[in-house]
C-alpha cells in the first residue's frame, strides 16, 4: 500500500478548497470516493479504518471533508454546496487515476445521501455505496428521503444498513425502496447493528467496525467491474 497523500481540491470561487486524502494501492482496480457523515469528518476512525482495509483489497480511496467541516462549522452544507463539492472531488479523483479506471461514490449517512443526489443530477459514477443510508429522521418514517431514487434506476448500488439503525426503522421501508431499484441495487442488512454499525454487547473500535465492511464493498465493486462511465 502506498502512503496517504494529501490533496487540496478547488470546489469553486464562492466555496473555496476542501482537503482530501488519497490512498492508492499498486494495481488498484477502482477508485472509491468516500464522504463523511454529518457529525464527523474525513479522519474519523470509522472512515480511516474502512479506507485502509479496502485499500488492502485493491481499491483506491479518496476521502474528503465537505466545506462546512473544513471551515470548522457544525451544521452541514445545503445540498447545492454538497453536490458541487461531490462533483469537484469526483473530477479530482478521476484525474489521479489511470484513464478508464472506474470511480465509485460512497458515503456514511449524509455523505452517501449527497452522493446519490449528485448522481441523480448527472454526476458520473460507476456506482454508489451507502454506509448507512439516512432514509428518514429517527422516528419520522413519513419524512422519507427517497424522492431522487427513481433517477438512479440502473445504477449499481450497495446499501449496507444496520437492522437497529433508527434512520431505517421500520426496516421494510428500505426493503421496499431497494426492491424497486433491483436488480441493480442490493441491500445488505447487518444484524443487530445501529447507525454507526455498532452491535450491542460486542464493543469494538470504530476503525475495526469500518474495516469490517470493506470486504462486502470490495466484492460488490468487483462484481460490477467495467470501464468508468463518462458523460
Amino acid at each position: 500500500m502506498d502512503d496517504e497523500r494529501i490533496l487540496s481540491i478547488e470546489v469553486g470561487d464562492d466555496i473555496g478548497e476542501v482537503p482530501a486524502v488519497l490512498r492508492r494501492p499498486v494495481g488498484a482496480s477502482a477508485t472509491l470516493v468516500v464522504a463523511h457523515g454529518a457529525g464527523a469528518g474525513k479522519d474519523h476512525q470509522f472512515l480511516t479504518g474502512f479506507c485502509r482495509a479496502i485499500g488492502e483489497l485493491g481499491v483506491a480511496t479518496v476521502r474528503f471533508d465537505f466545506p462546512y467541516r473544513a471551515a470548522g462549522r457544525r451544521f452541514p452544507d445545503r445540498p447545492p454546496v454538497a453536490i458541487a463539492t461531490w462533483r469537484a472531488v469526483m473530477a479530482a479523483a478521476r484525474a489521479e487515476a489511470p484513464d478508464g479506471e472506474p470511480a465509485w461514490a460512497s458515503g456514511k449517512s449524509f455523505g452517501g445521501r449527497m452522493a446519490s443526489m449528485a448522481v441523480a443530477e448527472g454526476m458520473d459514477a460507476a456506482g454508489l455505496v451507502f454506509l448507512g443510508y439516512p432514509l428518514h429522521p429517527p422516528g419520522r418514517p413519513e419524512k422519507s428521503r427517497d424522492e431522487h431514487f427513481p433517477k438512479l434506476a440502473g445504477v449499481p448500488m450497495l446499501f449496507l444498513q444496520g437492522r437497529n439503525d433508527p434512520f431505517a426503522i421500520p426496516n421494510d421501508q428500505l426493503d421496499a425502496l431497494v426492491a424497486g431499484l433491483a436488480p441493480a441495487a442490493v441491500l445488505d442488512w447487518i444484524v443487530d447493528a445501529n447507525h454507526s454499525f455498532e452491535v450491542k454487547g460486542a464493543k469494538r473500535p470504530a476503525a475495526e467496525i469500518g474495516a469490517g465492511l470493506a470486504p462486502r464493498v470490495a466484492d460488490f465493486i468487483a462484481q460490477h467491474a467495467r470501464p468508468g462511465r463518462r458523460t
